[in-house]
């Protein structure tokens, strides 16, 4: 179906009916719910387009879906290893299989789904209709809606004011038919939370070519920041590295000194790391990276041993990997999204946007190729990447900031999101506060970002060259 193709009658059957799960949905917070947290560290407003301009965002690219394969030139066992770990990523977890007691959603596949499985936050929100399935009694926080995007919260500063930055899962097990009715764990006061602007929030990253951006070496990465100094210089663009651990700005890894390229923030440093960890902060699953629940509240817990484990009494070794091996599989063999000749506008104004990408400035944060050393993996090897990222962290400035600092990236700090896949995505920005990518551009303005000057030489563009551009966008 086409997801923009649905009428009102069916987005109020998915409401109630969890989009085809008959179970009960939660309750709506009505007292924070007539101003969603959208301002500021609250996940902020989107700026408006100049008015003068009469470029349009031409909207998600329609036609076939642009990615979801898995990357050419694999083994057979690759591919094996790719399939058995799409199906993991897909399945839907429940209190019996480790779910909870905290967690965002039930499954990997519910917040990758846009434009294919392994993507971002689709077009219905299904944490609407989970929040009240089997019977939970969650109350849907106020920045959650059927049609807004998937959202994970992190609270800015803790009560006694120093930092936070957490995650506070949105939803508990409680009520749940498949969980004890001892367990009693109450939701977070995400109102108070929202009417304090002490919540900021996230998207889901795509993870389209993730085995390809995770073989870029260091050398590549440090190499590019090196590169066209004085055209950086010039609009104050700086960039760095985040290395995940480091105790201050610029330095190294407590360990190994290596960089980090993975999440908003570039935090994560491998596809493994990142499996493990969303396996417990976003289904509170524990596992051999994360050993120990989240909430060890003794009436909720229906494992004292963690989770999912690689299971070494197995008949195969597919069969006992453990589910973050598996998922890591899945992405590290997911092809990347493959970018349309002339969709939209034609070719002719895609190319013309194409070299506008580059004159205007943006490619001197969204580097359009970097390359992949030699790996284990003959597909994944000497490969160019496509990805227009520089995987490194930029300020970007007040309007952006969300205050929460990660490894050696500042709360005013984020990585060059990878724009491959971008025209068929729904929701843009950390925390996906616009559908219109304009507005995105210009929110890339404030005070003390880095894209400052890259912004005025786009709005400075003729309308015709910035329609060009924005087809071009949304053509990849």
């Amino acid at each position: 179906m086409d997801r923009f193709a649905i009428s009102a009658s069916s987005i109020l059957l998915l409401a109630a009916c969890g989009a085809g799960d008959t179970t009960p949905t939660a309750t709506l917070d009505s007292s924070s719910a007539a101003t969603m947290a959208t301002q500021s560290k609250t996940g902020g407003s989107a700026r408006s387009v100049p008015a003068t301009s009469t470029a349009r965002d031409p909207g998600p690219r329609a036609g076939l879906a642009g990615a979801g394969p898995p990357l050419a030139g694999q083994t057979t066992h690759e591919l094996t290893a790719f399939n058995i770990g799409k199906e993991d990523f897909n399945e839907e977890e429940g209190v019996p299989d480790g779910l909870g007691p905290r967690m965002n959603l039930d499954g990997c596949g519910g917040c990758h789904s846009q434009l294919a499985l392994g993507g971002t936050s689709p077009a219905i929100n299904p944490q609407v209709a989970f929040a009240g399935k089997e019977s939970a009694t969650n109350v849907v926080p106020s920045f959650l809606s059927l049609n807004g995007p998937i959202r994970e919260a992190r609270f800015v500063n803790k009560p006694d004011g120093s930092p936070d930055g957490g995650v506070p899962a949105l939803f508990t097990i409680t009520g749940r038919s498949d969980a004890t009715a001892s367990c009693h764990s109450a939701q977070p006061d995400f109102a108070a939370a929202v009417a304090a602007r002490n919540v900021i929030f996230r998207i889901p990253t795509p993870v389209f070519g993730a085995g390809l951006m995770e073989q870029i070496p260091d050398r590549a990465i440090l190499a590019n920041l090196a590169s066209n100094a004085q055209a950086k210089q010039t609009p104050g663009i700086r960039g760095h590295a985040n290395r995940q651990g480091a105790t201050g700005l610029g330095t190294s890894n407590g360990n190994d000194g290596t960089i980090s390229r993975f999440g908003w923030k570039a935090q994560n440093k491998s596809m493994l790391l990142f499996s493990g960890e969303a396996y417990n902060v976003e289904m509170g699953i524990s596992n051999h990276l994360f050993q120990t629940e989240r909430d060890e509240t003794e009436a909720c817990q229906y494992a004292t041993t963690p989770n999912s484990i690689t299971d070494l009494a197995a008949a195969t070794l597919q069969e006992g990997l453990s589910s973050i091996e598996k998922f890591a599989n899945f992405m590290r063999f997911l092809a990347a999204p493959v970018p349309s000749t002339d969709s939209p506008g034609g070719a002719a104004s895609i190319a013309s946007g194409k070299a506008l990408f580059t004159d205007v400035g943006c490619a001197l944060c969204h580097t359009p190729t970097l390359r992949t050393g030699p790996a284990t993996v003959v597909a994944l090897g000497g490969q160019e990447v496509n990805l227009f990222s520089d995987l490194l962290v930029h300020d970007m400035g007040e309007g952006l900031a969300d205050g929460v600092a990660q490894g050696t990236a500042t709360g005013r700090e984020f990585r060059s999101a990878p724009l491959w896949g971008l025209g068929q995505r729904l929701f843009f920005l950390h925390d996906g506060r616009t559908s219109n990518l304009q507005e995105a551009v210009q929110q890339h303005a404030s005070t003390g970002s880095e894209a400052n000057a890259i912004v005025r030489k786009f709005n400075a563009l003729a309308d015709a060259q910035e329609q060009d551009l924005l087809n071009f966008l949304r053509s990849l």
